[in-house]
């Protein structure tokens, strides 16, 4: 039993150790401490996961008592955390990635058998190994790296989303049934029919949440993270209704998941997103929005509320859809949306583009920041209209859907097509009962 105990002991507080005087002696910055933060908060679900394929597996397992969390001592799960997550990068920074995953392959393959008698290896446990640095390590320190550099925005921003899912979806439902009981089971005894329409159900705060994220790494150029946030302030997409979509959803994503699971404590688990909505993120998030973006930060505030989403956008400047003057079903989009009043958008000819041919439906943002194409120009669109158009083209902007209906749209004659720009306008259009002479620009209203 001693040796059980100093081995635990070891295996929390040599980590702890370490970490904190590798911390006091680089003095990480703002964005090395996100960086380490998200690295750390990778490995929570990733080694959970490995620990329960070690299981199934038979790779290794834990001879323990106390302590435990699914079958894994808690104080060996914290430290392995800290090993694999916030000591590579404040030991290592300066070394290649390939190299520190090296040198933690060779501390693994030294430190997993001397944990004996509390960790029993199997004689397949190099394997375990192998898919804990790819799944683990590897992931957490390419995020960390990412977000130090400032690199590979798009990169960063989905394996942010897979952390955040898997801790809101698995690790905190894990956690509140370990300790406050309940079960998986309800998921699997529904007829289903039922657990298709409640994860329908569930989708719907889901791509709320992705949308944000979406209009963040597209729009303002930065991620969720409040010590990786966005470089502009953000007030189209999905933010044009409503101010604090990512916490509205992970407040209804968190109530809708406890009632398919049956756990009154998972959904009472949505009060902490809203306290902290309500609460440190308003306080801290609004005082330096406010400070970094000034008067444009407080009018949008003014118009927006954070949990109760517009029915209408709001919008201050207008953007503008390029459609082909001579093709018919072009206009006959165009016109289905100028029926629909649009805020804030004006429909202009494709062959008005000032500075280029277009080849596709084209939507260029209000402040002349960049140009979305195709399937992703419709679903702009939609957000112009009103909240239930808009979901639809949150849900059709989403990566492999937007591409998937891009190949459908394509295939069924919707390709490219090369529009030659010239000076004057080459068709009417009529909406509300009157002729516009002019198409180019079709219809503007706030």
């Amino acid at each position: 039993m001693l040796k059980h105990t100093l081995i635990r002991t070891f295996g929390l507080y040599l980590p702890v150790a370490v970490t904190f005087c590798l911390w006091l002696w680089h003095k990480p910055n703002r964005s090395q401490a996100a960086a380490i933060l998200l690295a750390c908060a990778w490995n929570v679900p990733a080694l959970l996961l490995v620990h329960l394929l070690a299981a199934h597996y038979g790779w290794w397992r834990f001879e323990a008592q106390g302590g435990l969390f699914l079958g894994i001592p808690v104080d060996l799960y914290f430290g392995w955390m800290l090993l694999w997550g916030a000591i590579p990068l404040l030991a290592f920074r300066r070394l290649k990635l390939l190299l520190v995953i090296a040198l933690m392959l060779g501390c693994d393959l030294l430190l997993m058998p001397a944990c004996a008698p509390v960790v029993q290896l199997g004689d397949n446990w190099l394997a375990g190994e192998a898919v804990a640095m790819t799944v683990a390590l590897l992931p957490s320190q390419m995020l960390a790296r990412w977000t130090v550099d400032n690199r590979h925005l798009r990169g960063r921003a989905i394996l942010q989303v897979i952390l955040f899912s898997s801790l809101l979806l698995w690790v905190l439902p894990a956690v509140i049934i370990e300790c406050a009981g309940g079960s998986w089971r309800p998921l699997f005894e529904r007829p289903v029919w039922a657990t298709g329409l409640s994860l329908q159900l569930l989708s719907v705060p889901v791509i709320l949440g992705l949308s944000a994220v979406q209009e963040f790494v597209g729009r303002g150029g930065g991620t969720p993270v409040p010590y990786d946030p966005p470089i502009r302030l953000v007030t189209s997409g999905v933010y044009a209704y409503v101010a604090n979509p990512m916490q509205l959803s992970m407040s209804v994503v968190l109530l809708v998941w406890g009632g398919l699971l049956e756990n009154l404590w998972i959904a009472g688990a949505c009060l902490m997103a809203v306290v902290y909505g309500i609460g440190l993120a308003a306080w801290n998030e609004g005082s330096d929005l406010k400070n970094r973006y000034g008067d444009d930060w407080v009018k949008y505030r003014r118009a927006v509320g954070n949990w109760w989403p517009r029915w209408q956008p709001h919008y201050t400047r207008s953007a503008r859809l390029y459609m082909a003057a001579d093709c018919d079903p072009c206009r006959g989009v165009g016109m289905w949306i100028i029926n629909r009043r649009p805020i804030g958008l004006a429909i202009v000819a494709a062959e008005r583009h000032p500075h280029r041919d277009l080849r596709r439906i084209t939507y260029t943002y209000s402040d002349g920041s960049g140009e979305e194409e195709g399937i992703h120009a419709l679903a702009r669109a939609l957000e112009h209209l009103h909240l239930a158009w808009a979901f639809v083209g949150w849900t059709m902007r989403l990566p492999v859907i937007s591409n998937f209906l891009q190949i459908v749209v394509d295939a069924a004659g919707g390709g490219p097509r090369q529009m030659q720009r010239h000076s004057a306008p080459t068709c009417t259009a009529r909406g509300r009962g009157r002729a516009i002479k002019d198409p180019s620009i079709v219809i503007r209203r706030f």
